[in-house]
């Protein structure tokens, strides 16, 4: 549909399926990551704690391993990485299995969207039961949808880094809208497109390729 009604070129962020995305056009097409928007806010809060990412099922393990090497690379130091188990049968999550070294390590949290904010606050309380002194849960797409403004309260999130890809107008006052950050995707978005529009690389927008 997209091809059809004659546009040129197709720019995403944090598409759900890369693999997908990327066999499903003809036209040039562009899935960027939010790493560039993410990692000089991680450094500013992490200062020099030990930082970890967490994937908080395996299906995101590569997009939270590649935001972990593009934070090693800004960094110029080691950034630990951990995952958590998540079955899902007939709507009820399930698993209990975290692998990976958080002991006194500012945790991020990384994925595509949040919705109601279970996966989230899941992966966090195995964060913490492990040893994490801080938790950042830093996603794409910020849906909110009825249930997060509950869920996301819990003390085991110290803050919520979303993009305005969705603008959180679903939440309420309270808790979570206080912890809540938002980064705009506008500069991404628009230097992209001038690049494109130039004929000029994007290899240094996108991190995960790099």
């Amino acid at each position: 549909m997209f091809e059809a009604a004659g546009v040129d070129a197709i720019i995403t962020l944090e598409v759900h399926n890369e693999a997908a995305f990327e066999n499903a056009f003809r036209c040039p097409s562009v899935a960027l990551s939010t790493a560039p928007l993410l990692i000089d806010k991680i450094r500013s809060i992490a200062e020099d704690r030990p930082i970890s990412v967490v994937s908080p099922d395996l299906g995101g393990g590569k997009r939270a391993d590649l935001l972990r090497e593009a934070l090693e690379k800004a960094a110029g130091r080691p950034i630990g990485k951990a995952f958590v188990e998540k079955h899902r049968s007939s709507g009820v999550v399930s698993g209990d299995l975290f692998a990976g070294e958080v002991t006194n390590a500012l945790c991020v949290i990384v994925d595509d969207l949040v919705s109601t904010g279970g996966t989230l606050v899941r992966a966090a309380k195995a964060a913490r039961a492990h040893g994490a002194n801080g938790i950042i849960a830093c996603v794409a797409h910020g849906l909110f949808l009825p249930g997060s403004e509950s869920a996301l309260a819990d003390f085991s999130i110290d803050r919520i880094i979303a993009t305005d890809s969705v603008p959180p107008f679903r939440l309420p006052h309270g808790p979570v809208l206080a912890k809540l950050e938002t980064i705009s995707a506008a500069p991404l978005f628009s230097e992209t497109i001038r690049r494109l529009h130039h004929n000029e690389a994007l290899a240094d927008l996108l991190p995960y390729q790099a």
